[in-house]
């Protein structure tokens, strides 16, 4: 992954975090528009279309139906470059969508597949995470 990529995504998280708890509304737009300029900037340029940027921006969309679009792209993207922790954490987050939306059969299905990739990487707390979301659906 690209680091300069990485650090523009993280930092942009870090600052729409920021403006979001300080209820700053025209700051996060600001930022928001900025993250999403950098992702179709990006789109089209291979070693820079990276899930971190797409899953990024699905994670501060409130308007779930643009969200599940974001995260589509980000798992593209990972499917690409089969990195199991993105493709964990983007069915997970897309699980928890179809839960909101109580759309159960479907958050199942999405949450098996990230338990499924979860079962490959080492990260424990989002494994505890994934198995307590398909525990709920039970």
């Amino acid at each position: 992954m690209n680091t300069k990529l990485y650090k523009k995504v993280h930092t942009q998280a870090i600052e729409l975090l920021k403006a979001a708890d300080a209820e700053n509304d025209e700051m996060f737009q600001k930022l928001y528009e900025e993250l999403r300029q950098l992702c179709v900037d990006n789109e089209t340029v291979d070693r820079m279309n990276h899930p971190v940027q797409w899953e990024t921006l699905a994670d501060f969309t409130e308007d779930s139906d643009q969200a599940q679009l974001y995260y589509q792209k980000a798992l593209t993207s990972a499917k690409e470059v089969q990195a199991n922790d993105y493709l964990a954490s983007i069915y997970y987050a897309l699980a928890q969508i179809q839960c909101e939306l109580n759309n159960s059969k479907e958050a199942v299905e999405l949450a098996v597949l990230a338990n499924k990739h979860a079962a490959k990487i080492a990260d424990k707390e989002l494994k505890a995470e994934v198995k307590a979301l398909l525990k709920s659906l039970e």
